[in-house]
């Protein structure tokens, strides 16, 4: 395959240019200007478009096993696929719990045979309960790239302390959800003047802050790689940028919906900008963008939560947290980021695909001769409004919303799964 007159934009080295990209199996071959096609080979024409490494995604929910109803292995393969992604970390609450050897191996064992590169992340603790370790040795041994009980805090800090030293000696990531149930009455919704005029107490930002301040402490003393999952307050923002300057191995998510969506949302799409942790003020939301801007969040994340309309129609106070990102994640960024001028497109590719990539050591992020043919082709400027989803489900505000960004074609271990023709 020879992808022809693109805009090649490579974060891991900070170059860009207009130029070739070779595909010899799954690798890239040779990179140039006016490469002559070989017999046989297939010509892409990538006139007027952005030729980027695939998207890296560190925080998704294929529920497979145990809701598969709402999504699968599968089905999320090619909504990652759509959504320009060719690695994607499964988070460990399925049904069974990813707590051992034996449901870690069936679902990479599955996962072999999808169109893009699928990880598996282990459970911290048995069960998810937050009381003893699992066997991470075990689990590194048989491929998780990292460890969470994304979804519960874990609120023993005594065990997270000797979690991530283990996990330090294993060189693995440790990966937290931070929501202090103590503070919590209905979570999913934001403390504050929307929840109030929603008649509800909901969940307050200390919440978050009180698990983040002891957690970024943990990660200094313990010098565990620590990933702050899907950050949302601004005073979260400023602990991990403090704690990063005093030498802790810190790294953050955002997602596309904490940086382009505040508490107000819930007025006008109900459950569906009900998530954990919640949408919360403009004043975090713009925290959260100047943190992505100054590199303190380094990490881009969809945190992808299919759930079935019928979950989404409860009452709010009933109704799941989360909704789907994979498909719109690339065009929210370009949207809510780039265009408004608080990132270069350069710096969102790279906290969606080598910063990813080299925190989880992912064969991934970067394009260069002889490495994976793993890669997305996306029209930056391009203005689209999603209105269906390849997912299995819907539950997204963003739906019908104008958004910049089309992925046009994604490819991954040097074949196209993905083309938008």
């Amino acid at each position: 395959m020879l992808i022809k007159n693109g805009f090649i934009m490579d974060p891991a080295s900070g170059r860009s240019c207009t130029g070739d990209i070779r595909i010899g199996g799954n690798a890239i071959s040779d990179i140039g200007r006016d490469l002559v096609p070989e017999p046989d080979e297939e010509v892409i024409d990538a006139q007027g478009l952005t030729v980027a490494p695939g998207l890296v995604d560190t925080h998704v929910h294929f529920r497979d096993p145990g809701f598969t109803y709402k999504e699968t292995l599968h089905t999320g393969a090619l909504s990652a696929a759509k959504g320009g992604f060719t690695s994607v970390i499964c988070m460990a609450n399925t049904s069974p719990v990813t707590d051992n050897t034996g449901t870690l191996s069936d679902i990479l064992s599955r996962a072999q045979g999808e169109p893009v590169r699928i990880y598996q992340a282990a459970a911290i603790s048995r069960s998810l309960k937050g009381e003893e370790l699992t066997d991470m040795e075990a689990l590194t041994g048989a491929g998780a790239c990292g460890f969470t009980d994304d979804g519960i805090p874990l609120k023993n800090a005594a065990l997270l302390y000797q979690a991530m030293e283990k996990a330090k000696e294993l060189d693995a990531p440790v990966s937290l959800h931070e929501e202090d149930p103590a503070f919590i009455r209905e979570n999913g919704i934001n403390h504050g003047p929307v929840s109030a005029q929603l008649g509800v107490f909901g969940s307050p930002s200390i919440a978050e802050e009180s698990l983040v301040a002891r957690d970024c402490l943990l990660a200094l003393r313990s010098g565990a790689r620590t990933v702050i999952q899907h950050i949302s307050s601004g005073v979260s923002v400023d602990l991990v940028r403090t704690f990063k300057a005093k030498g802790a191995d810190l790294h953050a998510e955002a997602t596309p919906h904490h940086f382009t969506l505040t508490d107000e949302a819930l007025l006008t799409y109900g459950s569906l900008a009900k998530m954990n942790p919640p949408l919360r003020q403009e004043k975090d939301r713009q925290a959260i963008i100047a943190g992505l801007a100054d590199g303190t969040i380094d990490l881009i994340a969809t945190d992808h939560a299919p759930h079935s309309a019928e979950e989404k129609a409860r009452p709010l106070t009933e109704a799941p947290s989360g909704i789907i990102g994979l498909e719109t994640s690339l065009a929210l960024g370009i949207t809510s980021l780039v265009r408004p001028g608080h990132l270069t497109l350069m710096q969102l590719l790279e906290k969606m695909t080598v910063n990813p990539a080299r925190l989880y050591h992912l064969p991934a992020g970067r394009i260069e001769k002889g490495s994976s043919a793993d890669l997305v082709l996306f029209h930056p400027g391009e203005q689209w409004r999603p209105d269906s989803y390849v997912s299995m489900s819907s539950n997204s505000p963003f739906t019908g919303r104008d958004l910049f960004g089309k992925v046009r074609m994604t490819i991954c271990r040097g074949k196209i799964v993905y083309r938008d023709v």
